[in-house]
């Protein structure tokens, strides 16, 4: 058994010139040697050959690869719950050339989806990165399938903001916990070493410039970082990094992004903090991108957290329904773009003091999310974050909308899906969606609170997974990372279903790689 120990486009570049130079001259740290030369413990408590950090996606993926090269592997989780954001993840997978696709008729490829990943980042992925990583989903998607046993719906494939062509297909439990589960019970047929609550205080990197282990505190209560027993691990090969993101750390997501303060919720679990952010820069890691930071749209105030609402807002409404500004009526935003361009659109809204809502009808629904994910309409309603109305003139007296307009909102939007005009927004039409009833019912709305999802910045890899140092660029000996600890790879937004790509691709490479890595004692 597994082992526990304790049982859109904001940016506008800087002029070159003297400026530039000043500004690129004071961000630049002390040297990696300078910085990072730490004290070799006396003796190092355990040895092994890889040391993975953090249980989601990237980190078992980086596990399961690394044990099948032959490597001794622990996987440590500073919190007490294995499995990160991971388990609370959609379970959307973004695969080009699935079979469910293929059973549609859909014509995809790596290609395109390199493409659509290029284009809606605004150009700051790594293209290498990015086209390296396509390649490789549709051999890492059937991994998932053979070798891990995860299931997944069949006859299904969702759209999503941002791709060109339906290509999500969707775990059999609408969940990212039915990846994780399969992953876990892979690592223990394996008889892997999982341990939860130790939380890495430093990475520890020699004068050669080699990253030879790390010091953890073991017993570890979050957030109490003085907690638990201090031990030196030693990792004979590498230490792979796949901590996440900082969503919910608001001090250091406020650096970046002095807009996300406490005012806004996130749809991340409490251990999504900064800790190995801040210390990978310790020891001379290359930071890109970090003040590029994803807020999930379809999220809603009414509930904390990630929470249900969005499989309406994103899955019903957003594929065959409509999203609307509730002082005029209309809709203020293409519903099938990605999701900067949507929570941007929300927020502006918002800070004129307009509340935006996603609405549908009967039919959107029994189209959608009664098929897709069975049961969780009605824990919608019964939770209060979805609202029922009998007609749509109900729907706007509750949210104040004017109703001629809203009217006009839907008929425009069915004139457009029906072929007699141009959509006003420009939007994807789903396959499956049919007319919204303008003088029928019942209908259903959800309210719109952008939450801070993603992080798209992190640590610089190559397309080895090996982590680059700041001063020369070149990779730090006995380091490599993946996953949402990473930039480069999403650029300005990540698209979704790109973070189980991102982290299940590049988490194999990294265990795989890692174990290639020739022991350095």
């Amino acid at each position: 058994m597994i082992m526990t120990k304790t049982n859109l486009q904001r940016r506008t570049f800087l002029s070159a010139g003297a400026a530039g130079a000043a500004l690129a001259l004071a961000a630049r740290p002390r040297s990696a040697e300078a910085a990072c030369v730490d004290t070799m413990p006396a003796k190092w408590d355990e040895t092994f050959d890889v040391i993975v950090v953090g249980s989601g996606f990237a980190g078992l993926a980086a596990a399961a690869e690394a044990i099948d090269g032959g490597a001794s592997v622990v996987v440590l989780e500073k919190m007490t719950a294995l499995g990160g954001n991971s388990v609370i993840n959609g379970g959307l997978f973004g695969v080009p050339g699935s079979e469910q696709q293929k059973a549609m008729g859909i014509k995809d490829s790596p290609e395109l989806l390199a493409e659509d990943m290029l284009r809606e980042g605004l150009g700051y992925n790594y293209p290498d990165k990015v086209r390296y990583m396509a390649e490789h989903t549709l051999e890492t998607y059937e991994w998932t399938v053979k070798t891990l046993g995860v299931e997944y719906i069949q006859g299904q494939v969702n759209a999503e903001g941002g791709h060109s062509v339906p290509r999500c297909v969707v775990t059999k439990n609408g969940s990212g916990s039915e990846i994780v589960k399969k992953q876990l019970a892979y690592l223990e047929k394996k008889k892997a070493e999982i341990r939860n609550r130790v939380y890495v205080e430093a990475i520890v990197r020699d004068g050669d410039g080699r990253v030879k282990g790390l010091k953890v505190r073991e017993g570890y209560r979050f957030p109490k970082e003085n907690s638990g027993k201090v031990r030196y691990y030693c990792a004979k090969k590498a230490v792979i990094l796949c901590h996440g993101g900082f969503g919910a750390d608001v001090t250091y997501r406020m650096k970046h992004d002095p807009k996300l303060t406490d005012k806004f919720d996130t749809t991340c679990q409490p251990g999504a903090t900064s800790e190995l952010w801040r210390e990978a820069a310790r020891i001379g890691a290359s930071m890109v991108q970090c003040d590029w930071i994803q807020c999930g749209p379809w999220t809603s105030p009414e509930e904390k957290g990630f929470g249900i609402a969005l499989y309406f807002a994103n899955g019903c409404a957003g594929s065959c329904g409509i999203w609307v500004n509730c002082t005029t009526g209309k809709r203020f935003v293409n519903e099938m773009v990605n999701r900067k361009i949507r929570a941007d659109a929300i927020i502006n809204a918002g800070n004129k003091g307009d509340r935006c809502i996603a609405i549908a009808d009967k039919t959107a629904v029994e189209t959608t999310i009664a098929i897709t994910r069975p049961g969780i309409f009605e824990k919608q309603l019964e939770k209060g974050v979805l609202h029922e109305f009998a007609t749509l003139a109900d729907l706007a007296k509750a949210y104040s909308i004017p109703l001629d307009a809203l009217k006009k909102s839907v008929s425009d939007y069915n004139d457009a899906l029906g072929g007699k005009g141009k959509d006003e927004m420009g939007r994807y039409f789903f396959p499956k969606a049919k007319p919204l009833a303008v003088d029928g019912g019942p209908w259903y709305a959800s309210i719109l609170s952008p939450k801070v999802h993603h992080t798209m910045g992190g640590i610089e890899t190559d397309k080895f997974c090996r982590a680059l140092d700041i001063t020369n660029d070149e990779p730090i000996p006995g380091l490599y990372a993946a996953g949402e600890a990473t930039g480069g790879v999403h650029g300005a937004v990540r698209l979704g279903s790109c973070a189980v790509v991102d982290c299940l691709v590049n988490g194999r490479i990294a265990g795989r790689e890692a174990a290639k890595e020739k022991a350095w004692c």
